[in-house]
């Protein structure tokens, strides 16, 4: 068993879904292959809810038309039989029709998940209703029969496993399954999702819960780059990365892979391939379990940052201080991404600032609070890279111009993380990319 995952922007215009087709049925191996919503559809469906939750009813329409209309015209580009385009139609119809009734309904959270969930739905029917024109035999199955998180929104990886068991035994004659990324449900059977990205996180869970050989991440860059290519001029593919290095890339910034996905692969010891729908026979990048050789690997970058210093002179000798300083941030569920500890201060950074107000409240009454805002995080990756003395000194000269606000260096020998303001960040990664790139 394969399993393939195409991002927004691969099924994103008709000749690109004609392309993945032609992918996904050159070879008769079994395939689970895990779709996104066509490229714009879920930031649109976030405008609608959105527009629904102020009661904006006018404006959510107008969102609505507009994105009614990029349907009808993708559908009748697609299809070129009428016995396709009247099922490519009637599908569109048919999930407009609820976003035109829920204009008549109070807005809710749950709500907002049905609404959010609609781009995934449309773009997996949309795809088997064109398998099915060009007589590619298939099954589609729906995510929301087997994809499942608990109360604290974590996947529920067992009860995948059997559910998704099931509905494969029920197929077993099949050997090509379209499915959706993103949506699952809840513990309390609603519908949900695997917030942004969670496609990748859906395809790496499926593959887990069937023992895939591999899983495919297909977009449309070859590979995870050793720089951001849209910063950084003369970036390359990273032909071969660790489970450990690619988590430290995604989580730090790297667009290419949701975070989360690679636990599944991690723990279930399968490979992830990063590949390019526009260049298919493209090597790309192969995620394993394997380290390679070490050094630098590549360099990402994750915005919205806010440091926050907390200075006291009763610090050195006040036994489990710094326990009490992460109690506050466990208390508001919000994550830290940086730690740095003097005899008198502790700095830290964190990406969610949702809850930043009632956190500082309650630190100010371990010493002085301040916060740094619009700052980024620049993460030097590689294998070992931490135990290279001659790598840390490029580093370093490569950022003399620059002003560093903090170094994070030693809690992981893969990452060197190194703070930065955000108006910095482009000047960082370019100085970086020459002094450790050439």
């Amino acid at each position: 068993m394969k399993v393939m995952k195409f991002g927004g922007t691969s099924v994103g215009r008709p000749e690109r879904m004609r392309d993945i087709a032609g992918l996904i049925s050159r070879e008769d191996e079994p395939k689970i292959i895990v779709l996104s919503a066509l490229s714009g559809t879920t930031n649109s469906l976030v405008e609608i809810s959105e527009a629904l939750s102020v009661s904006d009813r006018m404006g959510a329409s107008e969102k609505i038309d507009a994105l009614y209309k990029h349907y009808q015209a993708f559908v009748s580009d697609l299809f070129k039989t009428e016995e396709g385009l009247a099922e490519g139609k009637k599908i569109v119809e048919d999930h407009f029709e609820f976003l035109n009734i829920i204009l008549k309904i109070s807005y809710s959270e749950s709500l907002n998940k049905d609404i959010l969930a609609q781009g995934e739905l449309l773009s997996t029917k949309i795809m088997s209703a064109y398998l099915k024109e060009i007589k590619v035999p298939h099954v589609w199955i729906p995510a929301l029969d087997f994809m499942t998180i608990d109360s604290y929104g974590e996947p529920q990886l067992g009860s995948i496993k059997v559910k998704l068991a099931q509905i494969l035994r029920e197929h077993k004659d099949t050997n090509l399954f379209i499915t959706q990324g993103f949506i699952c449900r809840n513990s309390r059977g609603e519908v949900d999702n695997l917030k942004r990205g969670g496609s990748d996180y859906t395809a790496s869970l499926v593959a887990a819960a069937t023992g895939a050989s591999v899983c495919e991440i297909w977009t449309d860059i070859d590979g995870m780059h050793n720089g951001d290519p849209r910063i950084v001029e003369g970036t390359t593919p990273v032909r071969k990365l660790s489970f450990n290095e690619a988590a430290e890339l995604a989580y730090f910034g790297a667009k290419i892979l949701h975070p989360a996905s690679i636990w599944p692969a991690q723990h279930y010891n399968f490979p992830v391939r990063l590949l390019n729908t526009m260049e298919p026979d493209a090597p790309g990048t192969i995620i394993s379990s394997e380290a390679d050789e070490e050094g630098v690997k590549a360099i990402a970058a994750k915005d919205n940052i806010v440091a926050v210093k907390i200075k006291s002179s009763r610090m050195l000798l006040a036994h489990g201080f710094l326990r009490k300083i992460f109690e506050v941030f466990e208390k508001y569920t919000t994550s830290i991404d940086m730690v740095t500890t003097s005899e008198v201060a502790v700095s830290l950074t964190i990406d969610d600032e949702s809850r930043l107000k009632l956190i500082v409240k309650e630190l100010e009454a371990y010493g002085q609070i301040t916060t740094d805002h619009n700052q980024t995080i620049i993460c030097v990756v590689g294998n070992k890279v931490a135990l290279a003395p001659n790598i840390l000194i490029k580093t370093f000269d490569s950022l003399n111009d620059i002003p560093v606000r903090m170094v994070s260096f030693g809690g992981s020998r893969d990452n060197v993380s190194i703070l930065v303001p955000r108006e910095y960040k482009e000047q960082a990664l370019q100085q970086l990319h020459s002094g450790l790139f050439g």
